[in-house]
């Protein structure tokens, strides 16, 4: 037969799918994941028993760990050295385990993430609770199997006398499945199994009485009532661990915070090194030192603050930067009868329960057998020193060892085993008090069996025999709650004046997008003129205001979206200087352009709101909170339709009237109110009809009486009008007319449409901007106070084809 007839052929599917699921199946049962018994992992478990079977107890001196790990290694785990020593260092950690279960000697590792010494150097042995996990494992209270080589057997799960998956908790990642189980307090989960035994219908909101949450080994404050809820509901919550934290006061007014108490598995010099760059990059102000002062007294975390610093908000930006505060995700998953199930708090104690009673059951049948077969000998040896006499003629008249048993048997019905034990009974026993002793052994034996049969006949018995135990071990093993809970999640709120030192400063917009922060200092060295700002040939000023560096900025484009840039974060330059281009701060699309730019120091001002107006008279108002925001990119601020766009944002108080100029010299005034607030999104309401070729050019606020109101044209023609000619209306309507154009050909034109309108009460400048790149400048005042419906005064000298494109106020601050 040739040999390539033996093949079948193969799908690549089938078998690398074949072969991952078997896979799979061992990572999951064999490696990551906890057994709900006793709550440990294979290598765990393999490391406690082979300490254990070797008499490396905590009554005996330490041992090699390497001795260990080899046993371990070559018995019941080949997978290499590394991961059993890996596994015996954590449980030997007692930032990590709840309770260790191994006692360590030397360099086991420390808090800083600093590795443990090689396993030749360190010393190991059992820790005193770790022997509750394997007590009475001899008396067949679990299951063994065969090792991997079938050369010695090995527990399946350990009696565990204490639940420990609980207790210590487990993390761990395998194929398909992750585990992420807390520590809890042993008191707590030990009352807890002892209730829910003495009433098993409780709810976990009964339970939640006595466990009240996780107790992490080196305490932390955990936030979050619900989301422990959740996770002893359906095995999956989230919680909040917070940095235990205490501001001292010092000489000088000074103050320092102190850390006593990490969040559960942070490396602390990852956490002091990323609280030293906060301090040397200055993303905080007022932090001069950071120090780690642990040591024999405990964990002691120091950060020394300057004087007349913002201690509390320092302490909030730590929480909120670095782990002072971190997230914990519950993922109770463990294997239940070989199967990996996302578990609850009282599937997990139901499961160590019934664990329990198998254990106890086991044990007391154990105990039976060898107590009944101790009393059936004491009972043979009782009867022989009734009938001593007539035994030893027996025996003396046996040719041999087995003849005189025989002789035994079948003379007074003595049973092998009684015989036996009587043909080796010692001559000093022929004692009355040994005698007496014996008498006494086996009525001690009889009433040990009667105490065996009602647990194995009980069930109530069963279960007082299981409360006592955890009772013995919750009294000599049990410490207090490390861990404080904390009902709700407290929220950070971050002082922007702690990131850096609040000062007021000019910030400056340009028409090409160039924008800059400037120190006073540095403007009144320069000379205190607004003119005489940086700005590239051919650029011109579009937007100046003092403000504060613990204000925000609210950037508007005409596209409806808007940016939210706090000011501290736009880079610094003097007055003479240029700046950068705004792009480099925010991501504005190269098409789109800004609109208005709104300082902002609280949004939650009441009856604030954004008002919008667009090019098509579309109006719409918000209120101011609904923009607030924490995202660096581009959001919605207003819903623009096809061919329009947004001209202005301006910031409202709702009690002023709403001034609205169209590009063919129309106007409208109506009152704020007259427009209800909408979401953010929407797209508004409109505020003026335009005829088909028309549109708005301009928008104001206007209140009362007083003040003018400026119109430019096109050609460079500008008046101003009385406020009060221009009378309040209903929103929406066609308006009244604010500038008349010249017509006729012997009539020199006064423009064609109108460029800008602005409200004054008191002067500024304008700048026009012409088709040619012309830039010409003149104060309001310059222009005529003439009626609404006049022609204006040429303000600028333009050639015949020369128009204006755009105008610009610099508005007085």
């Amino acid at each position: 037969m040739d040999v390539l007839e033996n093949f079948l052929p193969a799908y690549l599917e089938e078998v690398v799918g074949d072969r991952f699921g078997r896979y799979s199946k061992y990572i999951i049962q064999d490696r990551a994941i906890p057994d709900v018994r006793d709550g440990l992992k294979p290598v765990q478990r393999r490391i406690l028993y082979a300490m254990y079977d070797a008499g490396n107890t905590p009554d005996k001196p330490y041992r090699k760990s390497a001795k260990t790990v080899g046993d371990v290694m070559g018995n019941y785990h080949p997978h290499g050295d590394a991961s059993i020593y890996e596994g015996m260092v954590r449980m030997a950690q007692y930032w990590k385990m709840g309770h260790m279960l191994v006692d360590g000697h030397g360099n086991w590792g420390s808090m800083d993430d600093d590795p443990a010494a090689a396993m030749r150097y360190t010393e190991a042995r059992l820790s005193p609770i770790a022997l509750e996990l394997l007590r009475d494992i001899e008396k067949r209270t679990v299951l063994f199997k065969d090792n991997f080589d079938n050369t010695t057997k090995e527990p399946v799960v350990l009696p565990s006398r204490y639940p420990n998956l609980l207790v210590n908790g487990v993390s761990g990642i395998s194929s398909g499945f992750a585990t992420e189980i807390p520590p809890h307090n042993l008191r707590e989960v030990i009352d807890a199994c002892i209730r829910l035994m003495e009433q098993p219908n409780l709810t976990v909101e009964d339970i939640m009485h006595i466990v009240k949450g996780p107790d992490f080994p080196i305490g932390g404050i955990i936030m979050g009532e619900d989301g422990i809820r959740d996770a002893y509901k359906t095995g999956k919550g989230r919680i909040y661990i917070r940095s235990k934290t205490e501001i001292e006061e010092l000489r000088g007014g000074k103050q320092q915070i102190v850390i006593t108490e990490l969040p559960y598995q942070i490396v602390k010099s990852r956490l002091v090194t990323a609280m030293e760059n906060i301090r040397l990059e200055k993303k905080v102000e007022g932090v001069a030192e950071v120090r780690d002062e642990s040591g024999r007294n405990g964990l002691r975390i120091v950060v020394e603050l300057k004087k007349d610093a913002d201690a509390q908000g320092i302490l909030a930006y730590f929480l909120k930067k670095t782990d002072l505060q971190v997230t914990y995700n519950f993922n109770m998953v463990a294997i239940v009868n070989k199967t990996p199930m996302q578990l609850g708090l009282l599937e997990m104690l139901k499961a160590y329960i019934e664990h329990q009673k198998e254990v106890v059951t086991f044990r007391s049948q154990y105990d039976l057998e060898k107590a009944e077969d101790r009393a059936h000998v004491l009972e043979g040896l009782v009867k022989a020193l009734d009938i001593l006499d007539a035994v030893i003629e027996t025996i003396r008249a046996s040719k041999n060892r087995a003849d005189a048993q025989n002789n035994l048997v079948q003379q007074f019905q003595f049973s092998e085993r009684q015989a036996d034990s009587i043909l080796t009974l010692q001559l000093y026993r022929l004692t009355n008090l040994e005698i007496t002793s014996l008498e006494k052994e086996l009525k001690e034996a009889n009433k040990l069996i009667a105490y065996l049969r009602g647990i194995l006949s009980s069930e109530k018995k069963l279960i007082a025999v299981i409360k006592e135990e955890l009772g013995e071990v919750r009294a000599k093993y049990g410490v207090d709650r490390r861990s404080v809970i904390q009902g709700q999640v407290e929220e950070i709120k971050l002082n922007p004046e702690v990131t850096f030192t609040p000062e007021d400063v000019y910030v400056t917009l340009s028409k090409e997008g160039y924008v800059k922060r400037t120190s006073l200092l540095s403007f009144t060295r320069s000379g205190g003129e607004i003119e005489s700002t940086g700005l590239k040939e051919g650029d011109s000023l579009k937007y100046h205001r003092e403000v504060n560096t613990i204000e925000k900025l609210l950037i508007f484009t005409q596209k409806g979206q808007y940016f939210l840039l706090p000011v501290h974060m736009i880079p610094e330059y003097k007055w003479k200087e240029t700046g950068t281009a705004i792009v480099n701060i925010i991501p504005i699309a190269k098409e789109d352009r800004i609109v208005s730019v709104i300082p902002v120091k609280d949004f939650e001002q009441p009856e604030r709101c954004l008002v919008f107006i667009t090019k098509r008279g579309q109006v719409k108002r918000t209120e101011l909170k609904e923009y607030f925001t924490t995202r660096s990119n581009g959001i919605v601020a207003c819903k623009v339709g096809e061919g329009d766009e947004i001209i202005r944002v301006m910031l409202s108080d709702s009690i002023n009237d709403l001034l609205i100029a169209t590009r063919s010299g129309m106007s409208i005034r109506f009152h704020e109110a007259e427009v209800n607030p909408m979401g953010r999104v929407s797209g508004g309401v409109r505020g003026i009809q335009l005829k088909e070729d028309d549109e708005v050019i301009a928008a104001e606020w206007v209140a009362g009486d007083e003040g003018e109101i400026m119109v430019v044209s096109d050609t460079g023609y500008a008046k101003r009008s009385f406020l009060f000619d221009y009378p309040i209306q209903g929103r929406g309507g066609k308006g009244i007319i604010t500038f008349e154009f010249k017509e006729g050909k012997r009539v020199k034109s006064n423009g064609i449409s109108l460029i800008g309108m602005f409200a004054c009460k008191e002067a500024m400048n304008v700048t026009l901007l012409t088709n040619t790149g012309k830039q010409v400048s003149f104060s309001t005042d310059q222009s005529p106070i003439e009626d609404r419906k006049s022609f204006g005064k040429s303000m600028v000298s333009l050639e015949k084809s020369e128009k204006v494109l755009e105008i610009m106020a610099v508005r007085p601050t």
